[in-house]
């Protein structure tokens, strides 16, 4: 009987979310505050005062002429980026009033997730959705759905959905000499192909009307293609039951959807990348796990941060056969993505990409409610010293230790199952303890947390995923709806601090797990038999 309440409520669901997703998009007007016939909007970054800490700023003026034609291309427009994506000085086209909205369903979402905690924890979980695959295709359609009624929703961030869309239109127009005309990019040249294809489509007909939600679909994809990974590997650990379950709570967690639906990033598709590489490294297939590691350095800088899980596994092997394998196809997935926008360029042209994307943000946080925002250093430049150090050589410091305790956790396991775990300490520890981290690079964080959760089958982690996808939705909300304009105030402080203690928290269970084979499962799960493995 529960069974079909549930079919049927998922069915109904389903139907009003397509209902409302097609009314919405078929009523949409393509029109915001950032695309709306001739505008002129400056973004500054303006002063910084004692919240913020110090430093110069940078300025930017955003400018088009003309509005772009039906095929998104204009050859009066002329397009002036900010020299910087940091803070725009609060402008957003996102209206505050969908904030509360969001927060409001985030409230609902995260206590449902407490509570299925301690369902998981002490027996209480009797959900029945074994080989029911209505149930299960419905869970992710609804998901898709609703980020589509979201995306034509709510405008997201200007300053990003600006720039994403002048780089698709410059791609779709001469990708080979894209860095040469567009010298506004900061970004490597994988997601560029993806822009391109955006451009492209966008051109079609009256395509152009929706480019807002053209440019926040690949995310949104991504969202469901990490959810769907997350069940394929939940099945081979627990039943369908739990991995159906555990899948939803990423579908629907409400840290996942701001950032690509509300937002309008991509740090989901990056994800996405990150959690393919560690799934093919934890399978032991390490020339596929290279070339999505090498993927993911080419999409953001922010993908060497996991490299070094690829290089736990190369070690631990010690096989020089696979160590050429790996090498090979980084290589060639490099070359790949590269040769097409090189030519014409200086041979260190990438390199000097980098070097650029990396010193763009020379500050010990860039609104990342981390270490260095609990100590009022946001905006801060991170040179300045603190107590013996510079900000970035203390920075330079905690990400050598992170990396060294996340090397000493992988071979104390001695198993490539706790890929997951090492690469979950790698973005905690660098995104809590480095400098220059941004409000969205802990976004992974949550992804990770969960697929550990599903390999150690330890519920602390189920712990973890639930905090980290607190925190991180904590910290995107108040700079995407715009509470960190004046100050860094008590909510960020108290972020700030919760994930301190959450990467102190995971450094014991990291510890526990791979050095004492300590594993808090729930004795529901033993007693049910519903663990296929065990690590």
């Amino acid at each position: 009987m529960g069974k079909k309440v549930l079919k049927y409520s998922l069915a109904f669901v389903l139907a009003l979310s397509i209902i409302l997703s097609v009314y919405l998009l078929y009523h949409y007007s393509g029109s915001t505050d950032g695309y709306r016939g001739d505008f002129q909007h400056s973004f500054t970054q303006g002063s910084t005062n004692g919240s913020w800490g110090s430093g110069n700023t940078n300025q930017g003026v955003w400018q088009r002429s003309n509005p772009l034609q039906g095929n998104g291309q204009s050859g009066k427009s002329q397009w002036q980026v900010p020299r910087s994506r940091g803070d725009f000085g609060g402008f957003r086209g996102t209206s505050s009033k969908y904030g509360v909205y969001i927060m409001a369903y985030a409230a609902v979402v995260f206590l449902l997730f407490i509570l299925s905690y301690y369902a998981l924890k002490n027996k209480k979980f009797k959900l029945d959705l074994q080989s029911d695959k209505f149930i299960i295709v419905a869970l992710f359609l609804i998901g898709f759905f609703m980020r589509l009624y979201i995306a034509a929703t709510i405008e997201g961030y200007s300053g990003d959905i600006g720039l994403f869309r002048s780089w698709a239109q410059s791609a779709s127009q001469d990708i080979l000499n894209f860095y040469k005309n567009t010298p506004s990019c900061d970004y490597p040249p994988l997601y560029i192909y993806v822009l391109y294809f955006i451009g492209k489509i966008a051109s079609i007909g009256n395509l152009s009307h929706y480019y807002n939600v053209l440019l926040k679909l690949p995310s949104i994809l991504a969202d469901i293609a990490s959810s769907y990974i997350i069940y394929k590997i939940g099945n081979k650990h627990f039943t369908k039951s739990i991995s159906a379950f555990v899948s939803a709570l990423y579908i629907f967690n409400p840290a996942v959807f701001i950032n690509s639906s509300a937002w309008g990033q991509v740090d989901s598709f990056f994800t996405m990348l990150v959690i393919i590489a560690v799934y093919f490294l934890s399978e032991k297939k390490l020339w596929l796990s290279s070339v999505f590691f090498t993927a993911a350095v080419l999409m953001k800088p922010q993908g060497i941060i996991f490299a070094p899980v690829l290089f736990f596994e190369i070690v631990n092997e010690r096989s020089l056969k696979n160590l050429l394998k790996a090498f090979v196809a980084s290589l060639v997935t490099a070359v790949i993505v590269l040769v097409p926008f090189a030519i014409g360029q200086d041979p260190l042209w990438i390199f000097k990409l980098y070097e650029k994307t990396i010193s763009e943000y020379p500050y010990a946080s860039v609104n990342g409610f981390n270490f260095y925002g609990l100590l009022g250093a946001n905006y801060v430049n991170s040179g300045t010293k603190f107590v013996v150090f510079s900000y970035s050589t203390w920075g330079f410091i905690f990400i050598v230790l992170t990396t060294a305790f996340s090397w000493f956790i992988y071979i104390k396991g001695k198993n490539s199952k706790l890929s997951f775990l090492s690469a979950l300490i790698q973005i905690a520890g660098v995104f809590t303890f480095s400098t220059g981290m941004h409000e969205r690079y802990l976004f992974p964080a949550a992804a990770l947390a969960i697929l550990a959760f599903l390999y150690v089958k330890d519920m602390r982690m189920f712990g973890l995923y639930v905090l980290f996808s607190i925190t991180s939705f904590l910290n995107m909300y108040y700079v995407l709806f715009g509470s960190l304009r004046n100050s860094f105030g008590f909510i960020p402080m108290i972020v700030s601090l919760a994930n301190v203690a959450l990467a102190v928290y995971l450094v014991k269970v990291a510890y526990d797990i791979a050095a004492l084979n300590k594993i808090y499962m729930s004795e529901m799960y033993l007693e049910s038999h519903e663990i296929h493995t065990s690590i």
